[in-house]
């Protein structure tokens, strides 16, 4: 199993004490926690994209630039890039971008996203936000893919005649893999074109993405492409350990309740209301490091997955982010990699790019 950090850059005030940090200093937490990502031995950092509601997440690009320049050997990736509402252009310009900083040390994960507001923002309608998602995918392809690219005008793309976007990815076009956490239509479209799939397996019972995740590995194998190139990544619910269960849930239960409060907003609601409930049959990752072992254990019997993306608590104080970070990578990690083998980012991985693979 490999493993990612998330961070979607949520800026709220401590549900607890009102105490809120300044956004220079939030987002130089993001920062920091990629550095001690990769110095903790993690395989891939990611940051969100969201364009509304308490985050600052609205620019990935500058963020992932930043830790491309202050990282050297850990993947970058997103969670999810808002393709709907973007110029598929610029996400191939901005993109390989970052790929050149890095030197072909990212992979790029498509979505919807799932604030709803963020579409009339961008004068869009909610209504179309699948078929915006396909049609600008198609040509993000064809731009990575190919140089001196021509497309006929589509419901929501214009007509490209011989484009070029500059720069070119760094070593081949990056791999993409596709968000899902509400529907089967991201699933199936990662199926058809052969790509990976990224549950969000975040608010939801669990059955509820196993559920999609199915239905991607038939898909995958219905379009003719090969078992093994379909590679799944699972989100999880909130993190936080500490030495026993009971601590964990007395010292982060008021956290996560006043959080789930504010949270309740269309997109965004989950049917777990209490801590408790959350441990039981959720996705939250709350205990001590034993019991977070066995939930991504159980995550694995439902998924099979081969990427597991973590997101630390930043509704507590950064030090104790920084703690919990560590002790998942010294006390999770190394109970759960060779427990849970997989091929991806190996040199069996078809879909890796070389230079990486390799090393």
């Amino acid at each position: 199993m490999r493993f990612q950090v998330l961070d979607i850059v949520p800026y709220r005030p401590d549900p607890i004490t009102g105490r809120q940090s300044t956004p220079a200093d939030r987002l130089d937490e993001t920062l920091q926690v990629a550095v001690a990502a990769e110095r903790l031995g993690f395989d891939s950092v990611a940051v969100g994209e969201r364009h509304a509601g308490p985050f600052l997440s609205s620019s990935p690009t500058v963020l992932l630039g930043a830790i491309a320049a202050s990282t050297s050997t850990i993947r970058l990736q997103t969670g999810v890039t808002v393709l709907p509402v973007l110029d598929p252009v610029r996400v191939a310009e901005d993109y390989a971008t970052i790929d050149q900083l890095s030197r072909g040390r990212l992979e790029l994960t498509i979505g919807k996203g799932n604030e709803l507001q963020q579409f009339p923002l961008f004068g869009l309608e909610i209504d179309d936000q699948w078929e915006l998602l396909a049609e600008k995918y198609t040509v993000l392809r064809r731009l990575w893919g190919d140089e001196e690219v021509t497309i006929p005008a589509g419901e929501f793309v214009r007509e490209l005649r011989g484009v070029t976007t500059l720069p070119r990815p760094y070593a081949g076009a990056p791999r993409i893999w596709h968000g899902s956490a509400t529907t089967l239509f991201s699933s199936g479209l990662a199926a058809k074109h052969g790509d990976p799939l990224f549950s969000a397996n975040a608010i939801q019972p669990l059955r509820n993405y196993a559920v999609l995740i199915e239905h991607y590995r038939s898909e995958f194998a219905r379009h003719g492409h090969d078992p093994a190139g379909a590679y799944v990544g699972a989100g999880a619910g909130a993190l936080f350990i500490a030495d026993t269960t009971q601590q964990a849930r007395d010292l982060y239960g008021p956290v996560y309740e006043a959080i789930v409060a504010a949270s309740n907003v269309p997109g965004n609601t989950t049917p777990f209301r209490d801590i408790d409930h959350a441990i039981a049959e959720g996705p939250a990752l709350v205990g001590s490091p034993q019991q977070v072992v066995d939930k991504i254990a159980r995550f694995h019997e439902l998924y099979r997955h081969d990427l597991q993306s973590i997101g630390i608590p930043t509704a507590v104080e950064f030090p104790h982010q920084l703690e919990i970070l560590g002790r998942f990578a010294t006390e999770v990690i190394p109970a759960l990699r060779d427990r849970f083998p997989t091929t991806l980012w190996s040199s069996a991985d078809a879909g890796a790019r070389r230079h990486l693979a390799a090393a």
